[in-house]
């Protein structure tokens, strides 16, 4: 059995570095398909190696910037961690994780593993081991023709729960969606949230996807939201409502970066975007759950610099450029508050494909609120992707005006020449890195 993991190993090792020497491209999930091949047990040996607790990530926004900030917080305490830090959340990328991981003799050392996991997904994945805690930041509405509507994600994970009952579930009990699942799955839980309104500039039309009560039907009433169906809200009808909150982020100020508190602590970060917050105070949360002090958690923090998309920043030549992955309404609209809150004068790329990791389904983009996009300061919009034409269309609905360009690097690249100095670049799943890799190779 060892020899057949250590041999698992081997080859997942030299898949990755064939894929990203040669074919140029990252490699992780041919890895972790080749190791279940060889060792379909691998998973399941490995996971049971990790010595102190496994976590798993899951919900719709959030999930790689909460789990690469949980990971590099246990770092900072000094752990050794297992990361699927690329965002490879589907089976193949979670068995990559461990065996890219692994020592060359087939054993892993490590005191904790930070893995994040596609909500789909969890049914492939929980039968290989059982986690410690779930993290689950939020549930909105995402991909229609793969995952259904919230309902069929919901019925997913709550199968998930039930089939670890030893699992405590750390999730945001702003959402009375997650609130409603957590609490109807009869798992053992820990909230953290924000517990009074924040000033901040959103959009007014978003659509609101747990507005009615998951109990009794009847519209939920909101003592005020946050964004999305985010907020302190009740049920009128049956009473079901915003559970106490445990870490509580409180005296949130949004700028040029973020500051808030958590009890007697006070965190800042250089990120960008209320929902930022959000990501922080589940990592926080996350790690004081299973008992870690944190006492390195601001200091993880300030070095804390998502290269995966969330929010990257690249200069090429005189160039800002800001490269925000953007999958479905509530994601776009946190996008455009971070772009609005930007004074500076700025320009706009948005990239929208419909590959099987997008979902066919586009009609999305009629709940994103666009017509914020005419109070953006002197700037032009190019359109670009597989699905330009769509979102062209559903632009000029909104009466914002764009440029046509289905090739992401000639219309990156049309900027750069004219000498934009504020660019932002918006993309959905399978645009995220070929233009990552287009910037990379221009800067």
């Amino acid at each position: 059995m060892r020899l057949r993991r250590m041999f698992a190993v081997w080859a997942a090792k030299i898949t990755e570095k064939i894929c990203v020497h040669i074919f140029h491209r990252q490699g992780v999930t041919w890895a972790g398909k080749i190791a279940l091949l060889i060792c379909p047990s691998v998973l399941r040996e490995l996971a049971g190696q990790v010595r102190k607790a496994v976590f798993v990530v899951c919900g719709t926004n959030g999930k790689t910037t909460v789990n690469n900030l949980l990971c590099a917080a246990l770092q900072a305490e000094g752990e050794r961690v297992i990361c699927n830090r690329t965002g490879s959340n589907m089976l193949n990328g979670v068995v990559a994780a461990f065996v890219l991981g692994a020592e060359g003799d087939g054993t892993l050392k490590a005191d904790y593993a930070c893995i994040e996991i596609d909500e789909a997904s969890t049914r492939e994945v929980f039968p290989h081991f059982t986690p410690n805690y779930m993290i689950l930041t939020n549930l909105f509405r995402d991909q229609l023709d793969r995952y259904g509507e919230i309902d069929t994600i919901i019925d997913i994970l709550k199968h998930g729960m039930q089939a670890a009952p030893q699992m405590k579930v750390i999730f945001n009990g702003d959402d009375p969606l997650s609130a409603f699942l957590v609490m109807d799955s009869g798992s053992d839980y820990v909230t953290y949230g924000i517990s009074e309104p924040v000033n901040i500039k959103s959009s007014a039309c978003e659509t609101r996807e747990g507005r009615f009560c998951r109990l009794c039907g009847t519209q939920l009433g909101y003592e005020f939201y946050h964004y999305g169906q985010l907020g302190d809200y009740c049920c009128p009808q049956c009473g079901f409502r915003r559970p106490p909150i445990k870490f509580d982020g409180q005296n949130v100020e949004i700028g040029d970066g973020i500051r808030f508190t958590v009890g007697v602590r006070c965190f800042r970060s250089d990120q960008k975007g209320f929902y930022n917050v959000y990501n922080i105070l589940a990592s926080y949360a996350g790690l004081r759950t299973a008992g870690v002090k944190a006492e390195h958690f601001q200091e993880a923090l300030a070095d804390f610099n998502p290269k995966n998309g969330r929010m990257e920043e690249f200069w090429i030549r005189n160039s800002r450029v800001l490269l925000n992955l953007a999958k479905n309404p509530t994601g776009f609209n946190q996008s455009i508050d971070v772009m609005m809150q930007d004074e500076a004068p700025k320009e706009l790329v948005v990239v929208i494909n419909d590959n099987d990791q997008d979902g066919a389904d586009i009609s999305w983009l009629w709940d994103v609120d666009f017509e914020r996009l005419k109070g953006m300061e002197a700037g032009s919009v190019t359109v670009s992707g597989i699905r330009c034409k769509d979102l062209m269309l559903r632009l000029k609905y909104a009466g914002i005006p764009s440029e046509l360009e289905p090739d992401v690097e000639k219309a990156v690249s049309r900027y750069i020449e004219k000498g934009s100095r504020n660019l932002y670049v918006l993309v959905n799943y399978t645009a995220l890195f070929y233009t990552q890799n287009i910037l990379k190779r221009i800067c």
